[in-house]
């Protein structure tokens, strides 16, 4: 069952914090629509906060049981009935003669069964009941192994610079690159404590994604595509990025109206992108400038939806 509060604030960052705050949830959680933005105003008149609303799932509450009835509206009134009168008892019949008593016949005595004629019992045996086997734990997942980078090759020159990137930020890490097509290259972030290289929606990941870009590709005489990650983090953040973006254009079919989307980067904006191009219904764009650039999903009248022209072309 889907709830939504509307929370308000200087910024539209600190209304979606106040949300999230007074819900005990994270942002993964929830959808955010933009209500109104903030307006400053005029020295400090007429200054109108960001207002935002907060769609969440919250779980269905059980109804309780139906209070029970007192004995006494259970109990039905006892109906007034007349005393029935007895009839006249009719009389005795006259006592019958007494008849002579005839003398029991002797009986004859059966011959008794010795014990050895008697068949031994034995108690029934129980079937041998079937142990159910008892339910084993699922393996952890094997780990990975990484081959070692060809000396001279471009997976070494990744992993020396993203390693002493990694020490600069004080983390024990291990980068691992590896060639997954023609100048693309991933790179996995192996190690304890990885919360600290992902950052606040992948932001440090975001950061040390692009250095690691710009210096590989800085003296190339052809351009590397290199993406960092840490824990699958790229794979679940693409997964929920779809669930709200198939959410989001359910309610602006139902509403037929336009909804806007919290800032994203442009790899986030491509994904929402992707995941609603071929959805009937609906069309999206993108608005505004860096750092603060939206997608908004609008209505279309069209039987199929189509995708913008305005899409980011960035990966």
């Amino acid at each position: 069952m889907e709830k939504s509060i509307i929370t308000t604030g200087k910024t539209l960052d600190l209304a979606i914090e106040a949300a999230l705050k007074q819900l005990g949830l994270d942002r993964d959680s929830v959808s955010v629509e933009i209500i109104e933005n903030a307006k400053s105003g005029f020295l400090g008149f007429g200054a109108v906060p960001a207002k935002v609303k907060v769609t969440y799932e919250a779980p269905e509450e059980e109804s309780g049981p139906a209070p029970a009835l007192s004995s006494a509206s259970r109990s039905k009134p006892k109906k007034y009935t007349p005393p029935v009168q007895s009839a006249p008892a009719a009389p005795k019949p006259a006592p019958k003669p007494a008849q002579p008593v005839q003398p029991a016949k002797p009986q004859e005595d059966k011959p008794r069964k010795t014990p050895e004629h008697r068949p031994e019992r034995r108690p029934a045996e129980k079937a041998p009941q079937e142990r159910k086997p008892a339910r084993q734990p699922k393996p952890a997942p094997a780990p990975v192994e990484y081959a070692p980078a060809a000396p001279g090759s471009m997976e070494e020159r990744i992993e020396t610079f993203v390693r002493g990137l990694l020490e600069h930020m004080g983390s024990d890490a291990v980068p691992h690159a590896v060639k997954t097509g023609e100048d693309t290259y991933m790179v996995e972030l192996v190690g304890e404590n990885l919360g600290m290289l992902i950052g606040r929606r992948g932001d440090t990941l975001d950061a040390i994604q692009h250095l690691t870009n710009y210096t590989m590709n800085r003296d190339a005489s052809r351009r590397a595509r290199i993406s960092v990650d840490a824990e699958h983090y790229r794979q679940k953040r693409e997964e929920s990025l779809q669930r709200l973006a198939a959410k989001v254009a359910g309610k602006v079919v139902k509403y037929r109206r336009n909804i806007t989307l919290e800032p994203m980067n442009a790899y986030e904006r491509h994904v929402i992108h992707a995941a609603l191009q071929d959805t009937p219904g609906v069309t999206t764009f993108s608005t505004g400038t860096e750092p603060n650039r939206r997608i908004v999903v609008s209505y279309s009248r069209e039987k199929f939806g189509f995708r913008s022209e305005e899409q980011d072309e960035e990966a």
